[in-house]
């Protein structure tokens, strides 16, 4: 996952700098970090963040929520391999209430360290698909 982070970081970066674009970046393991003071600098990002082991995705995207100004101004991307740590239901729940709410939702399947070739729970991936979310790799 260290190479979805890295370029998570670099594109928040690039995307943070487009006039009338609001970005920000939250990163998780069984913790929720965000990293939204830090978009001005990737390499600061990489080199502040202290994450390792687990994934609480229902977590992040429940956490997400919170930052949602204008629901059907918002595009929501996730990064990750769906394969969620816990019960998969906090997820599900906040996909469902995103996708109500007319958020755009993109999932992005997370990069494996060694080619980075898409790793993806299809199971967790394909609820949110049907959810609503444009999961691709």
């Amino acid at each position: 996952m260290t190479d979805s982070v890295i370029h998570s970081a670099v594109m928040a970066a690039i995307l943070s700098g487009l006039p009338g674009v609001q970005v920000k970046l939250v990163l998780f393991d069984t913790a929720v970090i965000d990293m939204s003071d830090t978009l001005g600098d990737p390499l600061e990002t990489l080199l502040t963040m202290q994450m390792g082991g687990g994934t609480q995705i229902g977590r992040a995207t429940t956490y997400c929520e919170g930052l949602i100004e204008v629901p059907e101004r918002t595009v929501f991307a996730l990064i990750t391999d769906f394969a969620e740590g816990g019960s998969p239901q906090a997820l599900y729940a906040s996909l469902a209430r995103m996708a109500e709410q007319r958020v755009r939702l993109i999932g992005l399947t997370a990069l494996d360290d060694q080619g980075g070739r898409a790793f993806v729970d299809t199971q967790v991936a394909g609820q949110a698909a049907a959810l609503g979310m444009k999961v691709g790799a």
